[in-house]
Parts: C-alpha cells; structure tokens; sequence
C-alpha cells in the first residue's frame, strides 16, 4: 500500500484539532481550544495545516474524522465537513471514535475514561474482556484495570499522540468503509419545544 496524505479532525470538545500526515511519515499538528465558532474556524485552519505541510487539497488521499462522542454540535460539525471533503474531493473520509483516538500507542489491557460531566464517564475497554464497548457510566462505577487513561481519571496514563494525529494513523490504515456517522452515547442536551405546533385555519 503506497503511503497516504491524511487530513484529519476533530471539534468533539472545546477546541479545534487538525492534523496532517504526510507520506514521508511527518505529522503537523494544531489545535486551538476554543468553547465556540468552531464552524467558522475549522476550515481556514485546515487550510493552515495544508500550507504549512505544502500540501494542496487535491494531494490528499483520505480524510480522518473524529467522530465523538462528545459535543453533540462539535460532533456533527466535523463529520458533516469530512462528508463534504470526502464528496468534493472524490476520496475516502474515515471515522474515529475519540476514545480509540486516544487509547492509540497506549499498553493493554487499557480502560479509556473521558469525563462527560453529570458524574459520568464514556467508557471503553481494549483488549479488556468484557468492557471492550463503548458506553456512558457512573465515574463512581468505573472498573478497575492494569492501565487506565482519560480525562475521568486523575491519575491515568496521558495520551501517547495528539488527538488529531491519532485519528489520522488510524484513518491512514482503516480500509474505507461507509460513510463516518456522528457516534453518540448521550442525547443531545437542547430539547425538543413545548409549544404545540401552530394551528391552520380552514
């Protein structure tokens, strides 16, 4: 397999994460933390990565996606761009999940916990038998295991890669398959309006 030119991203948290993984194995990372307008940054950054690597959108060979969970609009952000990417530029566009981004590089048996807030953690197992899916718990419930990394814990392994750089290996090596899709473990916080619907009049 010749080597790829792998843009990838991730908006899943308070911040905007791209890197660039360049055929000769050079990796150029960003990442801007930001609470919001992450829409309106995530391309011109992009674009940043691509001329610091002197690499045109046309020398790419697949996009890298983080594809949650985490922020349900930072999500669907990202994915949505690489849908888009992928389409315009006629190449694949890969999903990764942010906690087998960030167990990337690290010793198993491994228990990846990353805060989601309420007390709760999303939680994933590898090579960890019977925790191996992913899912949202009590932090108070969390499992024990011989390594543990994540933000849940205050004491874990940190990660070996930047997040973005993560998830392009991964994508880099991942033989394309559908369409990335945004990977939620929790509803969206914003509800549904109480109003009823509007009446029309005969």
């Amino acid at each position: 397999m010749p080597p790829e030119t792998v843009l990838a991203f991730d908006t899943s948290a308070a911040h905007c994460a791209a890197a660039l993984l360049l055929p000769d194995g050079r990796v150029l990372n960003r990442l801007e933390p930001m609470e919001k307008g992450q829409a309106e940054r995530l391309l011109p950054l992009l674009e940043d990565v691509l001329a610091e690597g002197g690499t045109l959108w046309r020398d790419l060979t697949r996009i890298g996606v983080g594809t949650g969970p985490g922020n349900f609009t930072g999500v669907r952000l990202s994915v949505a761009a690489a849908r888009g990417l992928a389409l315009g530029l006629g190449i694949p566009a890969i999903g990764v999940t942010r906690l087998e981004a960030l167990a990337h590089g690290l010793p198993r048996p491994l228990l990846l916990a990353e805060d989601a807030r309420r007390d709760e953690a999303y939680v994933q197992g590898f090579d960890l038998p019977g925790q191996e899916t992913a899912r949202l718990m009590p932090r108070a419930a969390l499992p024990a295991a011989p390594h543990r990394s994540g933000s849940a814990f205050a004491d874990g392994l940190p990660p070996a890669l930047p997040l973005a750089e993560a998830i392009a290996r991964i994508a880099a090596t991942r033989a394309p398959g559908a369409r990335p899709a945004p990977f939620y473990l929790r509803g969206a916080d914003a509800a549904p309006p109480a109003d009823p619907p509007p009446v029309i009049l005969p």
